[in-house]
This record gives structure tokens, C-alpha cells and sequence, in this order.
């Protein structure tokens, strides 16, 4: 009878020793053990499961919400309805009437249920009519806060329930395109504040809008431009940074980093040594300088989208004329998903676990 052990008491009283059994020849399925991985002898189908969760996909949609931010007669809409080739943004007013501005920020959201290929997205996006039209601009960014805090709330009620629904409906702000005028100068304080605040709590995309009403090298120099720096005893402006000492940075991108203003993609979140290379490509070029147009014109035999003027049509989706194609791979092809995953494993978790503390405190 075999002991405890699993040894036989037959083998010990003959003498006899027991045959050593290489361990590796127990582990059949098996060629290498430890952290490097087991590899299979066949083929057993794992893979599959990516075709299980595109089937699932396809079936169900996703969600996915924007919100644009930014004065009047910036192109918001039009630059949306750009991203998407449909009309998805709000309609401001009927042909003919003269679109008044509000005299409070007001936040307007329209959703759509758009499907390319199979895959269902159900697109909801938030304007922001009356930002920046006043004279006096002070906290208007109180309403936004508020709308995408709302947002965490409703989403965080749903999540706590004792039963809860299978999927909750998210209504969460996943991008905030926050478009600068193309003044050619610097940020204006209104932008730094706006993007210092909101940054906090969604991911922020600079852009430049109406990107046609500048040159190129215009548009260089507003990326590109320093800010003069103190006057001499002769009051000739002193330089702000010489070639041979300390190469000119990026005025926009200085702003950014001085006020602590960390737009996306965010260089924190940046895992894989893959994703920084292509992010730090993309950071290069924040704030993209894109334009915007819905109609569709012939060049060189082709229908392409873009804007006619007196001097040629400025193609959209040209990466020579501007920096659209830039935008819309950051927002849709290449970034969408990690949107959404930041959203709800920074942004919303944060929240969460303010909002859990405060309702813990006595």
C-alpha cells in the first residue's frame, strides 16, 4: 500500500531504488517554466478571444463623449462635423437669423449614434455657447466644472447601488478640444486659467483654431514664439534666450509647463516605452493647428474636403496645409480608448475617491 508520501513500502523492503523521473518530463504541456511563460506543442485557440470581444463590440457600441470649448466664430462646430464627415454638432440657429450670444455660458449637447463598418458609436457632444464672449470673463469656466463634475456624480449614484444595471450608461466627458484664437501672440490668461483648472479633471487638447487666417510661418512663430523679456537700463528689450547658451523653447509649451498645466496625452500616464515615443512625437506638436471645413471640393481630379479661397483650396486632411490629420488620429484612430480608459481610471477614480471621503467624514 503506498504511505502518505506516495512512496511503496515494496520497492524498500527488496532493496531497490525508486527511478528518478526528470521533473521535466511531469509537466508534458510544458517547455519552459518560471516568468518567461509556458509555451503550448499546439495550437489551442486563445486568440480567439479578440475576435470575441470585436463580435461583442460590434453588437453592443461604445460610447464616446466630447465636449469643444471656446469663443464664438472659432469653427467648433464645423471642425466636428470635420472629425466625423456628418453633422453631429448642434444646429446654433435657422438659416437667415443672426445667432445671439448668450449672456451666461450655457452647455448644449446633442447625441448621435454614428456606425462605420459594423461598429455603433454613440457620440455625444457638449457645446459651449457664451465662453469667452463677454467683457468681463471671470469664472466662466464654473459652469464647464460643473457639467463634467454632474457627470461623475451621475455615473458614481449608479456604480454604488446595491443592484445596479448590467451596463451603466456613461455620460462622462472623455476629450475637451479647447480651441485658441489664432491671434499669433500669446496664450491670454483666460486660456491658461481655463486649461490650469480643467486639466484637473479631464484630458485637455489644445488646438488652434481657423489655422488658415495664418501663414505658416506665422503659425510657426506662435508655437514657437518667446516672450520679450525685461528691459535694460537702455530700454532696449534684453534677449530671452541666446542660441549658444539655451535653445528657444516653444512658447505654448513653456506656458504650459510654467502654470503646471499637463494637457493630453499626459506624460505620467505614459507605461510602454512604445507609447512614450509615439506620445512625445505627439506633445511636440500640441497645440495642432487644424482647420475646418464640411464641403467638398475637386482637386486634381479627387473630391476632397476643404476650404476655397481666392488664393486656392486649403485641403483638411492635407498634413501640409494643417494639422487636422493630427487631431483626428490623436481623438479617434489611435487614442480613443485610452481616452476613455484615463477618463475613468484617473479622472473619475480621483473623484470617486473624494467624493467617498467626504460622505465617510463625521
Amino acid at each position: 500500500l503506498p504511505t502518505r508520501s506516495g512512496s511503496s513500502l515494496e520497492p524498500k523492503e527488496c532493496g531497490m531504488e525508486p527511478s528518478a523521473v526528470p521533473e521535466e518530463e511531469e509537466m508534458p504541456l510544458t517547455a519552459a517554466s518560471g516568468p518567461a511563460g509556458c509555451q503550448l506543442f499546439g495550437y489551442v485557440g486563445i486568440e480567439a478571444v479578440l475576435d470575441q470581444m470585436k463580435i461583442k463590440t460590434m453588437k453592443t457600441g461604445f460610447e464616446f463623449n466630447i465636449m469643444v470649448v471656446g469663443q464664438s466664430g472659432l469653427g467648433k462646430s464645423t471642425m466636428v462635423n470635420t472629425l466625423f464627415k456628418s453633422k453631429v454638432s448642434r444646429k446654433a440657429s435657422q438659416p437667415g437669423q443672426e445667432e445671439r450670444i448668450p449672456k451666461t455660458v450655457q452647455l448644449q449637447s446633442v447625441t448621435h449614434v454614428i456606425e462605420e463598418k459594423g461598429v455603433k458609436m454613440k457620440l455625444t457632444v457638449t457645446d459651449t455657447p457664451g465662453f469667452g464672449d463677454q467683457i468681463n470673463n471671470e469664472n466662466c469656466w464654473d459652469p464647464i466644472i460643473k457639467y463634467i463634475n454632474e457627470q461623475y456624480e451621475r455615473y458614481l449614484r449608479e456604480e454604488i447601488l446595491i443592484t445596479r444595471k448590467r451596463k451603466i450608461p456613461d455620460t462622462r466627458v472623455h476629450g475637451c478640444v479647447y480651441f485658441i484664437p489664432p491671434t499669433g501672440h500669446w496664450l491670454r490668461p483666460l486660456d491658461l486659467e481655463f486649461m490650469r483648472r480643467l486639466s484637473k479633471i479631464v484630458n485637455v487638447v489644445p488646438v488652434i483654431a481657423k489655422a488658415d487666417t495664418l501663414t505658416l510661418e506665422e503659425r510657426a512663430e506662435f508655437k514657437q514664439r518667446v516672450r520679450p523679456g525685461p528691459r535694460g537700463s537702455s530700454g532696449v528689450p534684453r534677449v530671452p534666450c541666446q542660441p549658444q547658451l539655451k535653445p528657444c523653447v516653444p512658447q505654448i509649451q513653456e506656458d504650459l509647463k510654467t502654470h503646471a498645466i499637463s494637457v493630453y496625452p499626459q506624460e505620467d500616464f505614459d507605461q510602454d516605452p512604445d507609447d512614450r515615443l509615439l506620445n512625445d512625437r505627439i506633445r511636440e506638436k500640441i497645440p495642432f493647428a487644424v482647420v475646418g471645413a464640411d464641403q467638398e471640393h475637386q482637386v486634381n481630379g479627387k473630391r476632397v474636403l476643404g476650404r476655397k479661397t481666392k488664393w486656392g483650396i486649403i485641403e483638411v486632411e492635407n498634413p501640409a496645409h494643417c494639422e487636422f490629420p493630427l487631431l483626428r488620429d490623436l481623438l479617434i484612430r489611435s487614442h480613443l480608448q485610452d481616452l476613455k480608459d484615463i477618463t475613468h481610471n484617473v479622472h473619475y477614480e480621483s473623484y470617486r475617491v473624494r467624493r467617498l471621503n467626504e460622505s465617510n467624514r463625521p
